[in-house]
């Protein structure tokens, strides 16, 4: 494995276990204390980011996860009682705060930038907490900090040492640690075991050989060939240890024993003391932290059972499937064969596609992935601003186990964020008495929801709110000049003047974004991976913000359809329905152009020949088809010549050089190639009525 896998692998497990821990500590919050299985969590989380980032040589990372390690260690031999109640929200920020700063240089890590190594703010708050915790006054516990920072960077006050297994007749409680045969960076992971004991150890009671692990990297042979010697002023301190030891990563074995001036060469013939009664393995070593052996067991197994794949595979694999599809519709459907009947041959054929489809469908499956990861990073959104705007919002989740594609939660984790900040800072009342008049729960509510429609994926956000205020928004759209003080605007009219470019009915700046402030970069954003954004308010009851996705953007259903000589697709999930009309059918408005009457509600008609500049097809009405449309809060007919049928397509982007000419602007968002070789135009649904009506 390269060092950049390694890295790789680095940054992600920390990153995972980083979204662990954050859940963790707000779950916590909400109920003011850690349970017991949390305190073993957050104990083995920090546990792996201490060893992983000191293999790394990340220092500074390594320092502050081993501070909290101490903090929740004495936590888990004490419980959760040993903090207090009026200490318990200071613990909490702590967490929160641990989280953030992880994150931030994990940022720093991926973009090869140099970390934060100023961190004495940080580990003075949580030596603060330890030393509360301990009952002792914080001042005490101020040195802790440096000698944490500090690593053992000063030899330990011993003699020059003395060849391995000689031993130290003042200090002699002796524990002798054996590594994983192969785990690599051995003197480094005999150095954590020493940051470890010093904990509660000081560094005068205990001396280890050999000495310069820090600073040498040659002594990992000396570790490999005789172990890491522990030797211990007194027997306390070497029990102590012993749980340390236990739980630290890649311990092979270890072997307490009492000095003995017996020459280097005896000294394997010598047997372990009683209370040894066996080198521990390390697959014992999970089990204490374990909350039950079945559960952990359940979680080796699962471990075994997944495995990391990077997303540039899975990119290729789709292209090739893509290819496949493809390259299959283009043989059975070749000209060649027009007119033959071939019996086997179509056998084989349907055989062929069914196994394609169910290629397909798994190829597209490795990718799909819950939007729960996105789902629950909203609360600490709302626990935060709930702080800093002094407001009772919480926050209720459903459908987070809604799979979509990972590039597609990937890109809709900023714009559901804008939307619960807004509803956040300008939704939910300031004045609680305001709700309670209102008839309101004094706690606001935020509601963020996904469903999966089998073509789509809807995510609304929610909240109970005072609503958007008709008025103010009008009048911040005249002031902004994108409103006319003579016309008269609907409700559905005003609500879409909050997705103007830098709309805000904000009357200052915040370090929260008001209410329409960026939406425009909420809709461009969802409409890049090509879907909508609608907005639905009621004064005094909340608002809804809608946002319609589509479960992939690699493959979709599509219907085809022709003009003159020209192909175009137009996706399923944008289709209500199509219907045969007479020129007498056709109403002609001055504003509207031509309309058409459908059930109880008249339709703008856009004529893909006109619009296009196409030559051929047809410009009689009774010689075409409609095809009713919806796209968002959109709904129009779109003339065309001939349905020819559904089709599972897989999309490609358009050339750069056709891009270069701004053609998304003319309702086209990629392309797809037929059976017969033939390229279709793949068009937007939205797109193609606002470019039609700008026209």
């Amino acid at each position: 494995m390269s060092s950049n896998d390694i890295l790789d692998m680095y940054i992600y497990e920390t990153n995972s276990l980083l979204e662990q821990l954050e859940t963790i500590v707000l779950d916590a919050e909400k109920e003011n204390t850690f349970s017991q299985d949390n305190v073993n969590e957050i104990f083995r989380i920090m546990h792996t980011i201490k060893g992983s980032s000191a293999m790394m040589e990340f220092d500074t990372l390594a320092t502050v996860s081993h501070r909290i390690e101490d903090m929740f260690f004495l936590i888990r031999e004490g419980t959760m009682s040993v903090v207090k109640e009026a200490d318990r929200p200071a613990l909490f920020d702590v967490m929160l705060h641990a989280v953030d700063y992880f994150r931030e240089e994990m940022e720093k890590v991926e973009a090869e930038a140099p970390l934060n190594k100023d961190v004495d703010s940080f580990l003075a708050n949580i030596n603060s907490l330890i030393a509360k915790i301990k009952g002792e006054e914080p001042a005490e516990e101020a040195p802790a900090a440096p000698q944490a920072a500090a690593a053992v960077s000063a030899p330990a006050p011993a003699p020059a040492p003395a060849a391995a297994g000689a031993g130290n007749p003042d200090f002699p409680y002796e524990l002798r640690v054996f590594f994983d045969d192969g785990c690599g960076m051995e003197n480094l992971r005999a150095y954590m075991l020493i940051t470890s004991i010093q904990s509660f150890c000081a560094e005068a009671d205990f001396l280890y050989e050999p000495a310069a692990v820090e600073s040498d990297a040659s002594t990992s042979e000396q570790i490999i060939d005789n172990g890491f010697l522990l030797m211990f002023r007194n027997t306390a301190d070497r029990e102590k240890s012993i749980p340390v030891i236990r739980e630290a990563g890649s311990v092979r074995s270890y072997q307490p024993h009492d000095y003995v001036p017996a020459p280097p060469e005896e000294e394997p013939e010598e047997e372990p003391a009683p209370q040894a009664a066996a080198a521990a393995p390390k697959t014992a070593a999970p089990s204490k932290a374990a909350p039950a052996p079945a559960a952990a067991n359940n979680q080796q197994h699962q471990k075994e059972s997944l495995i990391s794949v990077g997303l540039s595979k899975l990119d290729q694999l789709s292209a090739i499937v893509g290819e496949i599809v493809i390259t299959e519709a283009m043989v059975t459907a070749s000209p060649d064969l027009k007119g033959l009947h071939l019996d086997a041959f179509s056998k084989s054929a349907r055989q062929l596609r069914k196994l394609t489809d169910e290629l397909q469908d798994v190829s597209m499956s490795l990718r799909m992935i819950p939007v729960s990861n996105t789902f629950q990073k909203m609360n600490r959104i709302v626990r935060d601003m709930s702080k800093k705007l002094n407001k009772q919002v919480k926050l209720t989740l459903i459908g987070e186990n809604t799979e979509v594609d990972k590039t597609i939660v990937d890109s809709i984790g900023d714009p559901i964020m804008h939307m619960v900040r807004n509803s956040m800072d300008h939704g939910i009342e300031e004045n609680v008495q305001d709700r309670i008049d209102a008839g309101k729960d004094p706690v606001g509510e935020i509601v963020l929801s996904a469903e999966d429609t089998g073509s789509e994926v809807i995510i609304q956000i929610k909240d109970d709110g005072a609503g958007v205020n008709d008025e103010a928004v009008l009048k911040k759209a005249i002031k902004n000049g994108i409103a006319s003080p003579d016309a008269e605007y609907s409700h559905k009219e005003i609500l879409n003047f909050l997705m103007a470019p830098g709309f805000s009915t904000n009357q200052q700046v915040t370090e929260f974004s008001g209410r329409g402030v960026g939406m425009d970069v909420v809709k461009s954003g969802v409409e890049s991976l090509g879907g909508t954004v609608s907005i639905t308010s009621e004064q005094g009851k909340g608002m809804i913000t809608t946002m319609r996705i589509p479960l992939t953007m690699a493959i979709m259903d599509g219907m085809e359809v022709s003009v003159g000589q020209s192909i175009f697709t137009i996706p399923i999930n944008n289709i209500r329905s199509t219907l045969k009309v007479s020129a007498g059918d056709i109403l002609h408005d001055s504003i509207d152009g031509e309309m058409v009457k459908i059930m109880d509600g008249y339709y703008p008609v856009v004529r893909a020949k006109n619009f296009y500049n196409l030559p051929g097809g047809t410009d009689e009405i009774d010689e075409g088809i409609l095809m009713w449309l919806e796209s968002g809060d959109v709904s129009y007919c779109l003339f065309v010549d001939e349905l020819l049928g559904e089709q599972q397509i897989v999309v490609k982007p358009l050339p750069a050089y056709v891009n270069s000419f701004d053609i998304k602007n003319f309702g086209i968002t990629g392309c797809s190639i037929l059976g017969d070789g033939n390229i279709s135009i793949i068009l937007d649904a939205g797109g193609l009525f606002a470019a039609a009506r700008g026209a």
